[in-house]
């Protein structure tokens, strides 16, 4: 079943809308580079196809930076208020990692996967059950059951 979702960033500037297909696949990033970005102790991000993006208002900026993997990431935010709105690596051609906080309604987005755990901030706890990786998802063989 395909549902439109929308959202934005925060000063309203722009807006967006995803066609999405259920189940979503939601991350929490813990690599340096996305707790830097997020301004928090990790990043969340649901990976969805490139295609099912459509910008509706305003404009976005791209930032390009070397993601903790060595690969490059672009990150489209609102010129004004800078909210990232996603983030796109070489890794995932075709993908657009958004930032669901920018959703209006981001409850059935609910994080399965921890990524770059090896960077994450001792005090942060991984719910039981989420798949676990060390790096990457690129890096399956890495992947461990929560502690």
């Amino acid at each position: 079943m395909t549902e439109i979702l929308t959202g934005g960033c925060q000063c309203g500037g722009v807006r967006y809308e995803v066609s999405a297909e259920k189940p979503y696949r939601t991350h929490v990033c813990h690599c340096t580079d996305c707790r830097k970005q997020s301004g928090s102790a990790f990043s969340v991000t649901w990976i969805i196809p490139k295609d099912s993006f459509r910008l509706t208002q305003g404009a976005l900026k791209v930032f390009t930076s070397e993601a903790q993997s060595g690969r490059a990431k672009r990150g489209a935010f609102c010129p004004d208020c800078g909210s990232r709105i996603y983030n796109e690596i070489d890794l995932r051609p075709g993908l657009l990692s958004i930032k669901p906080g920018t959703l209006d309604d981001a409850s059935g987005l609910a994080p399965t996967r921890h990524v770059w755990v090896q960077s994450k901030l001792p005090w942060v706890d991984i719910p039981e059950g989420a798949e676990v990786f060390e790096r990457g998802v690129e890096k399956a063989a890495s992947a461990r059951s929560p502690a």
